[in-house]
């Protein structure tokens, strides 16, 4: 005999701990000259462009960029830490193995984004559209990404904690492998997810376990008659 005792209680989720991000007294760069494995400090960078450049290994500290175009840029190895990115603009973004710490990211425009095995914390991402986003085998620790559309978000392998997606719209999730604490996705609506058996840590509401019902019960070989 199965017995009811009472409505349970809701389990605490841990939002990301996030604080606005306030680069110091920032530097115009009407004309920068970027180059690869340098550091930059207290830049503001306007409808600038480095596309094509390798910028791999460079580190950039309290800068703000505006509309700034970093198609095919280099940027695998590079750090951002206390910046804000407005705009941004990467058909093609190739920044694998990248740092980002205290970060805000505000209506980006990318297409293949590939950034594995990178290093996230305390990181916004508000608005924008990008196609493919490949985070797989990296480690998201305070990460909030709202009303965001992504058609594939590849989170393969990686370790996320603290993690929130508000008000997103998204094609495909891939969680295969991947190790989950307090990941949110309640308010986001979303096609398919792979990786069923790596779900542990998710938080969903009661709708979205519903559409998952149908792929959980192929998973686990239930057969609803």
């Amino acid at each position: 005999m199965v017995r009811h005792t009472g409505a349970a209680k809701a389990p605490k989720v841990t939002a990301p701990r996030l604080a606005p991000v306030r680069p110091g007294e920032l530097r115009d760069e009407p004309a920068p000259d970027f180059r690869r494995g340098i550091r930059y400090d207290g830049g503001r960078y306007s409808r600038a462009s480095a596309d094509g450049l390798d910028l791999g290994g460079t580190d950039f500290a309290e800068c703000e960029f505006a509309g700034v175009s970093f198609n095919e840029t280099q940027l695998r190895g590079a750090t951002f830490r206390d910046c804000i990115l407005t705009e941004v603009y990467a058909p093609v973004l190739t920044a694998a193995r990248t740092s980002l710490r205290d970060v805000e990211i505000g209506n980006p425009r990318w297409g293949s984004a590939e950034l594995y095995e990178s290093g996230w914390q305390s990181v916004r991402i508000d608005g924008g559209k990008l196609d493919y986003v490949n985070l797989r085998g990296s480690k998201l620790t305070d990460v909030q990404i709202s009303d965001c559309i992504i058609n594939e978000l590849d989170l393969g392998s990686c370790t996320a904690t603290r993690v929130a997606l508000k008000n997103c719209t998204i094609g495909t999730l891939d969680f295969t492998g991947a190790r989950l604490k307090d990941f949110d996705l309640r308010g986001t609506d979303f096609r398919t997810i792979s990786g069923l058996g790596s779900l542990a840590g998710l938080v969903i509401n009661d709708y979205q376990l519903t559409l998952l019902a149908p792929l959980l019960a192929t998973h686990l070989g239930v057969v609803v008659a």
